[in-house]
């Protein structure tokens, strides 16, 4: 097929998703589009995201209107060059059609797997291959694999990512002793011996920052870069009424609220989003679990970890990834950190930025790994 053609095919967001519907497009036939110009809202009944155009080019077909559903894999639009002839749009159009089979029937997805470790069984999700030293992704506070939905499957087009559910959260088994902090990080630890990961990036995000922080400190030799997506250990306030409603919300209404902190626009709250979160809860032991995790790894009326003085004296490289309209953990926590710490802030975002901004996370992510390759 013509390299001046590109055909706009329907992205995978996370492990189960087998279709995506177009909920907006940004622009019509014959608009000249730049690379990362926004294209379609893409929504799944998880997620919703922005696609951004991959080419700089002309859209020569709309193939899928606002409201309908495409699946995974399905050509929904096509960017050309202006001299490139309808006909050979179309040709392209009808090749691609008959190549093409639903992934939902042609492709069956390895899911997530468990493994035993000393510390007691952890869920995690492996995706991509390549060159690159592999990534491991780390959640917050009652979240899971799940929270990285809209980044591993890009972040694994280059290397292994592997997504962990910490102790305690998702298809993790509850840790059987609880101290601090430093007993989730263990179980990262023996993780990455179980997989024979020797060297990694590391991206950690609220609570999952702080444990990937203190491997790091512990383990320098094994991590090649430090990702901290709005981390815990920079400071002492920390929103404790999101933290005791997710220990007491029992109903739809009240989680939603609760979950909706998270976001600067609570929209983004999807009705699965609740679901999972109040099922996650009715596990035997999940609530006391969570509360456990609370007050001996983060703290509830306020943060009782620090990294602040070893992230001062590591040589490790170290990137912080922010939203200024964070409701949980304030932006304000990443001032006066030593200059070689790259602080990226996002306008208009909370707490979770790599949910709100993916695409500009990814690429901060993606770049800052390649960097550090080596």
């Amino acid at each position: 097929m013509s390299e001046k053609i590109f055909g706009l095919v329907m992205p995978k967001f996370g492990m189960v998703m087998t279709e995506g519907l177009i909920s907006n497009w940004y622009v019509d036939e014959g608009d000249l589009v730049s690379e990362r110009d926004d294209l379609v809202d893409i929504e799944t009944e998880k997620v919703s995201n922005t696609y951004e155009s991959p080419r700089a080019g002309v859209l020569r077909r709309k193939l899928v209107l606002e409201g309908d559903t495409l699946a995974v894999g399905g050509l929904f639009g096509v960017i050309a060059d202006e001299s490139v002839q309808e006909s050979e749009i179309e040709e392209y159009v009808q090749a691609f059609n008959a190549q093409f089979v639903s992934t939902q029937s042609q492709e069956s997805v390895d899911g997530p797997e468990k493994i035993a470790l000393p510390s007691g069984f952890v869920r995690f999700l492996k995706r991509g291959e390549g060159p690159g030293i592999p990534m491991l992704l780390i959640h917050g506070f009652s979240g899971d694999l799940n929270s990285w939905l809209l980044n591993q499957e890009a972040l694994a087009e280059s290397r292994n990512v592997y997504a962990l559910d910490i102790p305690g959260h998702g298809g993790s088994a509850a840790p059987s002793a609880l101290s601090s902090i430093d007993d989730l990080a263990r179980a990262v630890e023996e993780f990455l011996d179980a997989q024979s990961l020797n060297r990694v990036h590391l991206v950690g995000h609220s609570l999952g920052g702080g444990i990937c922080a203190k491997v790091a400190f512990k383990l320098p030799e094994k991590v090649a870069s430090l990702t901290l997506i709005a981390p815990i250990g920079l400071g002492e306030e920390i929103n404790s009424q999101f933290i005791s409603g997710m220990l007491t919300a029992e109903r739809r209404n009240e989680m939603k609220t609760v979950l909706e902190s998270l976001f600067n626009d609570p929209e983004l709250v999807s009705r699965d989003m609740v679901k999972n979160a109040l099922q996650s809860k009715r596990i035997d032991g999940a609530v006391d679990s969570l509360r456990q995790i609370a007050e001996r790894c983060s703290g509830i009326d306020r943060q009782i970890v620090s990294i602040r003085d070893e992230l001062s004296s590591s040589s490790i490289p170290v990137q912080l990834i922010w939203g200024s309209h964070d409701r949980i953990i304030p932006f304000e926590h990443s001032a006066n950190l030593p200059v070689q710490v790259k602080v990226h802030q996002f306008a208009d975002v909370g707490h979770m930025p790599q949910m709100e901004r993916p695409n500009e996370v990814n690429r901060l992510i993606a770049q800052f790994a390649s960097e550090n390759d080596k």
